[in-house]
């Protein structure tokens, strides 16, 4: 498994090499990167922010040279990166890191990403995120590429935000009742995922596409506590 802890020892090992990514190479990502999208290659939903530019970019990449599904794979093989090694975030974030130290982590993470980058895809883009500084972004690039995917397959994004991990039973029961609603458009289907935050205290917080359901015991207080003061 790839770890904070080898990227670091990777970085350190090519310290004293300077390697720069060619300028030609560089130019030549860049550009296929910001190429005007054509209708098959168009990004299935619209995303905000720069990561969010960043995944629909290589959305668009990856439909041109038809290599969206192996694309898709090592992306979220690099997801799950983030997901088992809470060090990776910071250690992309370092504003000191080399041209070398960047080679050297884009060596590290294809080793994870395996046979799945076929073309070299995601290998490119991390190349361009390199040149450009930006491979801070590659946590929020990977999580919006894969609402890109989910989109593309006519899925609809369920969260469950809870204080504690949902048993299963509980998540089917939730995914019945949302499935069943006017939020969820006819042929869709909901992709559940449960995320754990203590912070909310108990009760639940269901996003479901762009919509918000606040129903956490954080959010009754908070209220209470506005009540309270505009009284007094």
């Amino acid at each position: 498994m790839l770890s904070s802890r080898a990227i670091l020892r990777a970085t350190r090992a090519a310290a004293p090499q300077r390697i720069a990514v060619p300028r030609a190479i560089a130019s030549s990502q860049i550009r296929s990167y910001a190429a005007p999208a054509s209708v098959d290659s168009k990004p299935p939903k619209a995303l905000y922010g720069l990561d969010g530019t960043y995944a629909s970019a290589l959305y668009t990449a990856a439909a041109k040279s038809s290599t969206l599904d192996s694309t898709a794979r090592a992306m979220e093989a690099l997801n799950q990166v983030y997901h088992k090694d809470a060090k990776l975030a910071k250690i992309m974030e370092a504003p000191t890191l080399s041209a070398a130290d960047k080679a050297a982590i884009i060596s590290e993470l294809q080793k994870h990403t395996g046979g799945a980058d076929k073309g070299d895809t995601v290998k490119n883009f991390l190349d361009t995120l390199a040149a450009y500084n930006r491979l801070s972004l590659l946590k929020g690039v990977c999580e919006k590429f894969g609402e890109l995917m989910s989109a593309a397959k006519g899925e609809v994004e369920l969260t469950v935000t809870s204080a504690s991990q949902l048993d299963s039973k509980t998540l089917s029961r939730l995914e019945t009742a949302v499935s069943k609603s006017q939020y969820v458009g006819q042929g869709k289907k909901l992709k559940v995922t449960n995320k754990v935050n203590s912070d909310i205290l108990g009760g639940l917080i269901v996003e479901i596409g762009d919509r918000t359901i606040d129903l956490s015991v954080s959010s009754r207080i908070a209220k209470m506590n506005k009540l309270l003061t505009d009284t007094l």
